[in-house]
C-alpha cells in the first residue's frame, strides 16, 4: 500500500500540573497519588488518506490541527492509538527550523537537506534548483541572520520541496513569503498534486482548500466533527466561526438533493431565493451578459430595529464570485414588524463565465455577519449561466471587450526599418 495515511484512534493528552514542585513530586513519587490533571488536545481521531487523494484539515485555532500533523509526521508521540505512514514522506511544518543564522544560505541547504533525508551528492545536485526558485539572489551566500523573515521562508520552501514527495504533509506552508511567492508555492504543491503526490495539507484559506482537496476534515475541540466535501464541510466551519455552539448549524438536503447549511438564530428567515430573467420569468439560467433580477424574500419573526439582506455568488468549487448587501448599497432596512414579509430585489447583468453557481443568502443585523446572524445559508440557490450571444472566451467573467487593430504610421516603419521617408 504506496503512500497513504492511516490514522487510528489517535488522542494526544497534556499534563498540567498547578506548580513545578508537584511535577517534582510525581517524579520522585512515581507510584503515589497523580498529582496533574489531565488536557486532551485530540481524541478518538480515525481516517484514512489514499493514494494520490488530497485531504485538508480545517478548524478554529485550537482545535487541534498542528497536533495531529506532528503526531502523524513523528515529532509529537501520541497518548493514544497509532499512525501508519506509507511512502517517502516530506513534511512543510515549521519552516526554517534548524537554520542557522551564521552560515550562508547555500550551507544551511547542505545541513538541513541531509536532516531532511537527502545525501549529499543529492543536494549538490539540487543546489542550483533551490537556489533558483528561492530567487533570493546573492543573499544565497551570504549569512542568514542578513535575511528578511520573508527571504528565510523562501529558502526553507525551497529545500523542503527540492524533490517530490510521495506523501507532502503541509500545515499553513502557503502563506509563505509575499504574494508572488504565495502563488508561486501553491504551484508547486498543485504541481505535486497533479503528479500523484498524497497531500494531507491543513489552511484556514478556502480557497486552497476547495481548489487542491478532494475531502476535508472538520476538527473542533480536539475531536473529528465533519468530514466530506470540501465545499460543504468548509459551509459547516464557516457558520461554526459566527456559532460556537451548534445550537443554529443545520445541513440538509433540499428538494433538488443539494446540501445547503443554514445557520442562524431564527429571528428572521429566507422564504424563497428566485432568479428572473428579462422577460420577468423564474428561471434556473441565464445568458452571458443578460439583465436579470435576484429576488429574496424573507419573513420576520420579532420585531426587528433593523436588518440588512446580503448575497454571495460562488462558482462550482465554492470560490467567490461576486458578494454585496443592502448596507453597502445603501437600502436602510429597518423597524420590522414581527410576521411580516419582505422582498429585497437585485437587479444586475449575468456578466459571468459559463457554468453552475450557487447563491449563498445572509440575513443580518449590520454589514458584519459576526455581529449578528439571524440566517445565513449557502446554496440557496442554484442557477446556470449560457453563453449564446458572446464570442466563445475563457474565465469566469464577461469583460465585454472592445477591440481595435491600427496600422503603424510611417514614422514608426521608418525606425523600424532604417529606411528613409519618400
Amino acid at each position: 500500500m504506496s503512500h497513504t495515511v492511516e490514522v487510528i484512534g489517535l488522542g494526544k493528552a497534556y499534563r498540567h500540573y498547578p506548580d513545578r514542585w508537584s511535577r517534582l513530586a510525581e517524579w520522585l513519587l512515581p507510584f503515589g497519588a497523580p498529582r496533574h490533571q489531565q488536557s486532551w488536545a485530540l481524541r478518538d481521531i480515525s481516517f484514512t488518506v489514499s493514494p494520490g487523494e488530497a485531504v485538508g484539515i480545517v478548524g478554529v485555532n485550537g482545535a487541534g490541527k498542528s497536533t495531529l500533523l506532528r503526531i502523524i509526521t513523528g515529532t509529537t508521540r501520541a497518548t493514544a492509538g497509532e499512525v501508519r505512514l506509507h511512502g517517502r514522506v516530506a513534511a512543510l511544518l515549521e519552516l526554517g527550523m534548524g537554520f542557522h543564522g551564521e552560515f550562508t544560505g547555500r550551507q544551511n541547504v547542505m545541513m538541513n537537506g541531509q536532516l531532511l533525508g537527502l545525501e549529499r551528492t543529492e543536494l549538490e545536485e539540487l543546489m542550483p534548483a533551490i537556489e533558483d526558485f528561492a530567487e533570493i539572489g546573492a543573499y544565497f551566500d551570504e549569512p542568514l541572520r542578513t535575511y528578511s523573515s520573508g527571504m528565510a521562508m523562501r529558502l526553507a520552501f525551497s529545500l523542503a520541496t527540492a524533490r517530490r514527495p510521495e506523501l507532502l504533509i503541509v500545515d499553513e506552508a502557503l502563506s509563505v513569503g509575499d504574494a508572488y511567492f504565495q502563488h508561486k508555492s501553491f504551484s508547486r504543491i498543485r504541481e505535486f498534486r497533479e503528479q500523484g503526490t498524497t497531500l494531507l495539507i491543513v489552511s484556514h484559506d478556502r480557497l486552497s482548500i476547495q481548489a487542491l482537496c478532494d475531502r476535508a476534515i472538520l476538527l473542533h475541540e480536539g475531536r473529528l466533527l465533519r468530514e466530506g466535501e470540501p465545499e460543504i464541510v468548509m459551509d459547516f466551519y464557516h457558520a461554526l466561526m459566527a456559532d460556537r455552539t451548534f445550537a443554529h448549524i443545520r445541513q440538509e438536503l433540499n428538494a433538488q438533493g443539494v446540501v445547503q447549511t443554514t445557520s442562524g438564530t431564527g429571528e428572521a428567515t429566507i422564504v424563497s431565493v428566485t432568479l428572473q430573467n428579462a422577460g420577468g420569468t423564474n428561471t434556473d439560467a441565464a445568458k452571458v451578459g443578460e439583465e436579470v433580477v435576484m429576488s429574496v424574500r424573507f419573513r420576520v419573526h420579532v420585531d426587528l430595529p433593523s436588518l440588512v439582506v446580503g448575497l454571495m455568488i460562488k462558482d462550482r468549487l465554492g470560490h467567490e464570485m461576486f458578494g454585496i448587501n443592502s448596507h453597502r448599497l445603501s437600502i436602510p432596512i429597518e423597524n420590522l414588524a414581527a410576521g411580516s414579509e419582505h422582498v429585497f430585489r437585485l437587479r444586475f447583468q449575468m456578466d459571468l463565465g459559463e457554468g453552475h453557481y450557487s447563491v449563498t443568502t445572509a440575513l443580518t443585523r449590520s454589514d458584519a455577519h459576526v455581529d449578528r446572524t439571524y440566517e445565513w445559508r449557502d446554496r440557496a440557490l442554484i442557477f446556470y449561466v449560457i453563453n449564446v450571444a458572446h464570442p466563445r472566451f475563457v474565465g469566469c467573467n464577461w469583460l465585454a471587450p472592445v477591440a481595435s487593430l491600427d496600422a503603424p504610421d510611417d514614422a514608426a516603419m521608418t525606425a523600424d526599418t532604417g529606411a528613409p521617408r519618400s
